[in-house]
């Protein structure tokens, strides 16, 4: 089952289920967070609670998309409650690139084996343990809240300062917490976690700044578990017409840490176990175009297509004007 957001003719928002090949109105709600917190605080399957409020009217949702009335596939009434998160050098092949960025920076005699490379050597050893025992932990980093998501379809802004506007097409893990501080994995959707890419370049401390970007995922979220190999394409489009694409792979098949062990070392920590709150975490990727020598333009379009995941995830991209910022005396 996959679950939809959208806003309707009338201007009021509504969620979809899709059912072999079938899209149809949920009734009752309005929202996916309500359904989720109504499985995660009743001990039922979220399909079961779809199930229970029945359905409605049948929804063309490539339409939706297409007039712009797709919305991501979870929000939280109050966009501070919702967190975006994410893990990096967690899937084969993705330490290439990074090792190759920051050893730019650095003598090989004098620092013949990076960081990056050590922490995905650290994954490829450990990322994976035995049931009932913990697993390495991954690099970590904060994005932002729900503020910073733009939606299907809509401009993924980035501020004037930024050096680099780069996708970064990759899986994203949806979960609300319970009443009682249990995470509760709604599901899974497409996300492209961008990032600034020279930013951190520079020097690897300046990841946690590099990802201080707007992001977006969606437009449908896949419920259940996570297929093991996933094998999706990710393409630029400028003027219409595709100035780069490449293929891209998650699932644990193509990654050197599990699921589990991912969510563990997120969920660890009680701040992030606060009832009622919403998280979108980020597992990584292997591939960007930043790596190819592509520089994206404004106007540019970002598809990511996985048909597991039913619609592509499509975003322009765009630059802020500069703001001046200034800290006033209290």
């Amino acid at each position: 089952m996959h679950l939809i957001q959208f806003v309707d003719q009338d201007g009021k928002r509504g969620v979809g289920a899709t059912e072999i090949g079938v899209t149809r109105r949920v009734a009752g709600v309005s929202t996916v967070y309500e359904l989720a917190l109504e499985a995660a605080d009743s001990g039922k399957s979220l399909a079961d609670v779809v199930a229970a409020h029945g359905h409605g009217e049948e929804i063309d949702r490539a339409a939706l998309l297409a007039e712009g009335r797709l919305l991501a596939p979870i929000d939280h009434p109050d966009a501070a409650h919702l967190h975006v998160t994410g893990t990096g050098l967690t899937h084969l092949g993705s330490a290439s690139t990074r090792d190759a960025m920051h050893k730019s920076n650095q003598q090989a005699e004098e620092a013949p084996l990076t960081d990056s490379m050590k922490m995905f050597r650290m994954g490829l050893e450990g990322g994976k343990p035995a049931p009932g025992q913990t697993g390495v932990q991954p690099e970590w980093f904060y994005k932002g809240n729900g503020n910073i998501v733009a939606g299907p379809g809509q401009p993924i802004p980035s501020p004037a300062f930024a050096e680099d506007a780069g996708e970064e097409p990759e899986i994203a893990g949806i979960y609300v917490i319970g009443k009682d501080g249990t995470p509760c994995r709604v599901g899974f959707a497409l996300g492209n976690e961008f990032s600034d890419h020279v930013t951190e370049r520079v020097n690897y401390l300046y990841l946690a700044h590099s990802k201080l970007r707007y992001c977006s995922f969606g437009p449908e979220l896949r419920v259940g578990e996570l297929p093991r190999n996933v094998s999706g394409m990710s393409r630029i489009l400028r003027d219409g017409e595709v100035v780069w694409e490449k293929p891209f792979l998650s699932g644990e098949d193509n990654m050197s840490h599990t699921i589990a062990n991912l969510e563990y070392h997120h969920f660890k920590y009680e701040l992030f176990r606060q009832p009622g709150e919403v998280h979108v975490h980020m597992f990584g990727t292997a591939t960007l175009s930043f790596a190819d020598g592509v520089r994206t333009e404004p106007g540019d379009v970002f598809e990511i297509v996985e048909e597991q995941f039913g619609l592509p995830l499509r975003n322009s991209v765009s630059w802020d004007a500069p703001e001046e910022v200034t800290v006033r005396q209290l």
